[in-house]
């Protein structure tokens, strides 16, 4: 009996290797099939971005095209600095004058905003829309070439007591009015949803006949038609514009970029920046402002002093009116663009009375006197704000 052992040891080593080696395969052939699937929906991911680039191709322009029309990047031709590189103004051979944003040469960075631009501005045409004319990738070159607009940003007409008194009642309606078209646009008109989420009164260029345009589209995000709400844990924006879901929680839906309009729509009527310390110690906060004469009756008060009087008071009611609306604390209570343009067209739709806008009481909330101090382009991750 005991010589029969290592036999019958021998029958059972055989048995586990011939169970185990279908069992290694099936586990292999499992894997295999994983790697496979992760790799085909990889490359579909890439076939549909190289489609996208292909399909923006007829935008591309030469290298030395550029060149030449910018006098080689000439400092006499910047026209200053965007989000995510300079701007230069330019003239090609036909005589079409450009602005040409010239992005960061730096590995990596700023290349999801060229993409963001060239794939997704492209296909967005609206008369209150900067107009992508094409682009440039060659050697570590990344140039987005623009429509030139000879008046520059809406800030530089606001903030400058020159320049501001040019704009009467007539101008300041029509450049809120027509940014609210381009925000509706690309809302809920365009084939593509897209929220901005950097919409401030600098990124609003102003065409010959002071027609606004929206620009600099670096950080959108496009959203499903059925998308409501996005998240992020890289903040990115300007404070004094950012709504306080976006600033704390990193929450952006159209409801955020509503928010930035009541901000911009707020400093078209009084020629002041937002902010809480972007201004003279002495002068009072334009949202503390706002509602103060907003519960005082007395709005028209709140006015630039360079209209003189010469406005339409009922225009400017419903203007300020939809100011504070759309900077609520409850994006819920914000208006949808498209009843903002409504409201503006003339059309009689009661708004709801606004709340106190959100911290009013404490300017520092988000932030420490220099993060706040100007609205100034910050980058915050979510970990910044709420340390794990």
């Amino acid at each position: 009996m005991c010589a029969g052992h290592p036999k019958r040891r021998r029958k059972s080593s055989q048995l586990s290797v011939f169970i185990a080696i279908p069992t290694i395969m099936a586990s292999l052939l499992a894997i295999g099939i994983w790697i496979c699937h992760r790799w085909r929906k990889a490359m579909q991911t890439t076939d549909k971005e190289i489609e996208e680039i292909i399909e923006a191709e007829s935008l591309q322009f030469d290298l030395n095209t550029i060149k030449a029309a910018t006098s080689n990047f000439s400092l006499d031709n910047k026209l200053g600095r965007g989000g995510f590189g300079d701007v230069y103004k330019g003239k090609l051979g036909s005589g079409q004058e450009i602005a040409v944003k010239r992005l960061s040469k730096n590995p990596g960075q700023g290349v999801a905003e060229f993409k963001t631009e060239v794939v997704l501005v492209a296909k967005l045409q609206h008369k209150n829309l900067v107009k992508l004319l094409g682009f440039c990738m060659a050697l570590k070159e990344k140039l987005l070439v623009y429509e030139f607009l000879p008046n520059s940003s809406l800030d530089r007409f606001l903030f400058d007591p020159t320049k501001s008194a040019l704009l009467d009642w007539e101008t300041r309606f029509k450049i809120i009015l027509g940014i609210a078209g381009g925000l509706l646009y690309l809302h809920e008109d365009s084939r593509l949803k897209v929220i901005h989420r950097d919409l401030k009164s600098s990124n609003i260029l102003l065409d010959e006949s002071m027609n606004p345009k929206i620009s600099d589209f670096g950080l959108a995000k496009l959203f499903g038609m059925d998308q409501t709400q996005g998240d992020t844990g890289r903040i990115v924006g300007t404070y004094g514009y950012m709504a306080p879901e976006y600033a704390m929680t990193g929450h952006f839906s159209a409801k955020s970029d509503v928010y930035s309009f009541g901000m911009i729509v707020l400093e078209i009527l009084t020629a002041q920046k937002n902010g809480y310390f972007a201004r003279p110690q002495a002068e009072e906060p334009l949202v503390y402002r706002a509602w103060r004469l907003w519960n005082e009756e007395k709005v028209l008060d709140l006015l630039d002093p360079s209209l003189e009087n010469k406005y339409e008071p009922g225009e400017v009611k419903k203007c300020i009116h939809i100011g504070l609306l759309s900077i609520q604390e409850d994006p819920v209570r914000r208006p949808r663009m498209a009843t903002v343009v409504a409201v503006l067209n003339g059309d009689s739709i009661n708004l709801p009375m606004p709340k106190a806008p959100q911290f009013l009481g404490n300017p520092t909330s988000l932030g420490d006197e220099t993060a706040a101090s100007n609205p100034c382009t910050m980058t915050v991750n979510i970990t910044d704000l709420h340390p794990r």
